[in-house]
């Protein structure tokens, strides 16, 4: 006689069928690899900036503005110079990421203030009109003879002005972690009071967050803020900032955004230093991806 089998052992042996099921999925990494214009990038227009970047494979650019580099890409650019730059990028292998803007929210002085915010605002602009996706501002430091919590609070304050706006153009507003109101457990007290959801922490791979070996601890801080860029630097040489744990960290979570490779170096060949450090980084990840957790 045939037996037959309980509710409770069929789908035992379903699921011990199939252990995969059991195991999980193979971790994998969606994040990507960019550059960023300052400094490598400032004799470059925006065609050599495509074919330098699609030459690295570096598919995702941040533009740094504010400084007159032969890219064009100022606030007093024109309508249609802004058009044809999101044409010719929309039609080459380079993504616009965003913008990297110098306006920084510690002003003391109220019309240097109000000048900050209208002027993070016009990068906004522009950045939506050659087809980026955000703009990098600054806290930046605390100031002498004023309370920290008080330029903490203005510096929140700014950000939800600027953040409304850039919301109804699609735009993220992209908080570095610069200065030294950017140590992590500052930025966590503004964004406690930041209201726009826009409003995201972007990271610098500064050692200064490392705190005594604790970047893992500190990272905790403000790891459900984060933008979905990071500038890196050189990660093959740069033995003081933590960028394998950093790495493991943003696999853990499942963060799909770019590194954007900022350098100052005064190298000869800036693409082929751009594909090492783009080598470095891909044997990063895959390490982080690799191993066991």
């Amino acid at each position: 006689m045939e037996a037959k089998l309980t509710r409770r052992q069929l789908a035992f042996g379903s699921l011990a069928a199939l252990p995969f099921v059991l195991r999980g999925a193979p971790r994998v990494s969606k994040m990507r690899f960019g550059f960023t214009t300052y400094t490598w990038g400032k004799d470059w227009d925006i065609p050599t900036i495509i074919a330098n970047c699609t030459r690295a494979k570096a598919f995702g650019v941040e533009i740094r503005t504010s400084m007159k580099f032969p890219h064009g890409i100022e606030l007093d650019l024109s309508d249609a110079g802004r058009a044809e730059a999101k044409k010719t990028f929309a039609g080459s292998p380079v993504k616009v990421v965003g913008l990297a803007c110098s306006e920084k929210f510690d002003h003391t002085d109220p019309v240097k203030l109000k000048a900050a915010i209208e002027a993070a605002k016009g990068y906004m602009k522009l950045s939506h009109d050659i087809g980026g996706r955000g703009v990098r501002v600054f806290a930046n430091d605390f100031q002498k003879d004023v309370p920290e919590e008080q330029t903490i609070a203005q510096v929140a304050k700014s950000l939800n002005e600027v953040g409304k706006y850039a919301a109804g153009l699609g735009q993220l507003v992209r908080l570095e972690n610069h200065g030294n109101m950017g140590r992590f457990a500052t930025l966590r007290k503004i964004m406690d009071q930041v209201t726009e959801k826009n409003v995201r922490i972007k990271l610098n791979c500064d050692a200064k967050d490392d705190d005594g070996g604790k970047f893992a601890t500190n990272f905790q801080l403000i790891k459900n803020f984060l933008d979905d860029t990071i500038h890196m630097h050189d990660v093959n040489n740069d033995t003081k900032f933590p960028y394998q744990v950093q790495s493991d960290l943003l696999v853990d979570m499942g963060w799909e955004g770019w590194w954007l490779v900022e350098m100052s170096s005064n190298v000869p060949d800036k693409v082929q230093a751009l594909i090492d450090i783009r080598d470095g980084w891909e044997r990063m990840v895959a390490k982080s991806v690799n191993r066991s957790v």
